[in-house]
């Protein structure tokens, strides 16, 4: 079950993450381990859900979800910690389709999730429902409560994302990105109103890939302008260290973008959208580049192997979105 860091938190304010991904849930569990219940809300990618074995599957919100019950497997980098594949075992002896990988226990989380959905509860209200159960007092919210899909144009044709990152294990040449339902879903009203409180003290951009964990979110109709004119600053992570991803595809899909895979590189691609970026220690050389796009910089440790780290990185973006001056 979750367990706080602190008994109080040091930070004032409102704090929002947008999230998706390993690098995103490992960096909300940090941010968890700081800021109170009451003050911290995290903004999950949805994009990546599906339904399979007639289950409504929502990997980032899981993803997130388990971080912050400290219930996640560290060393897989996704799904439950300690979990059994005795199902997964037995549908492959039945013959039935067994590529995308639900372990026992995570099983439970979408059977309940998709008879609740069924009965017209909201993303949201499940969602609330689930953290509950798991003892997390912080917000989980997902993007929207629109299904909108994330399909990836290979050279092998046009994929829906899991059947590119997990059955085909991200093999396939990306020639470009789109999200299949974007023109009619909106932001979550939580997240816009939060956007537009005068409380809100930071916005953090997590470590998530920007094209399939952050894209979808800032696509939201009116989500980036939300951005631009909330008075918190918009502080964004690098997902890149040393011309690597730490999981996941990014670098890759930069390079075959067209993209260098670089950190500054992704702080080219977010724009405008956002006042800060905190760059690895191993990227240090990038800093004056930043800088030169009129971001604020900091460069830091931002490597997350354990709760400690998380927090330790928690906190230095934290202070470091506290010294810096909106842009307008």
């Amino acid at each position: 079950m979750y367990a706080s860091l602190t008994t109080e938190s040091p930070y004032t304010g409102q704090v929002l993450a947008l999230t998706g991904g390993v690098g995103g849930a490992k960096l909300a569990r940090g941010l968890a381990g700081v800021l109170s219940g009451a003050q911290l809300t995290i903004a999950a990618n949805t994009a990546d859900d599906f339904d399979y074995w007639g289950l409504r599957i929502c990997p980032d919100l899981d993803s997130v979800m388990y971080a912050l019950a400290d219930l996640n497997d560290e060393e897989r980098g996704w799904g439950l910690k300690d979990e059994s594949w005795r199902t997964r075992i037995a549908m492959r002896r039945l013959g039935g389709d067994e590529w995308f990988q639900i372990g026992d226990q995570d099983v439970a989380t979408h059977i309940l999730r998709t008879q609740l959905l069924a009965k017209g509860d909201s993303l949201a209200a499940v969602t609330e429902k689930l953290c509950c159960g798991l003892g997390i007092p912080h917000t989980l919210l997902p993007m929207t409560e629109g299904r909108v899909a994330t399909k990836v144009i290979t050279d092998q044709g046009c994929l829906e994302f899991q059947e590119y990152f997990v059955r085909d294990k991200c093999e396939p040449e990306v020639r470009g990105v789109l999200f299949d339902g974007l023109e009619s879903a909106q932001l979550h009203p939580k997240l816009a109103a939060l956007l537009a409180d005068d409380t809100l003290s930071a916005i953090i951009i997590c470590p998530s890939n920007p094209f399939v964990s952050v894209d979808p979110i800032l696509a939201l109709s009116g989500c980036r302008e939300l951005l631009k004119a909330a008075k918190a600053p918009v502080v964004a992570v690098s997902p890149i260290i040393a011309g690597r991803a730490v999981k996941g595809p990014a670098a890759k899909m930069m390079r075959e973008l067209a993209m260098p895979a670089t950190a500054s590189a992704v702080a080219a691609y977010y724009g405008d959208v956002i006042d800060g970026y905190v760059l690895d220690d191993l990227d240090a050389s990038y800093a004056d580049e930043v800088a030169a796009m009129g971001l604020d910089t900091c460069v830091s440790q931002t490597m997350m192997s354990d709760v400690a780290s998380k927090t330790q990185l928690a906190e230095t973006i934290l202070d470091f979105a506290s010294r810096i001056t909106k842009k307008k």
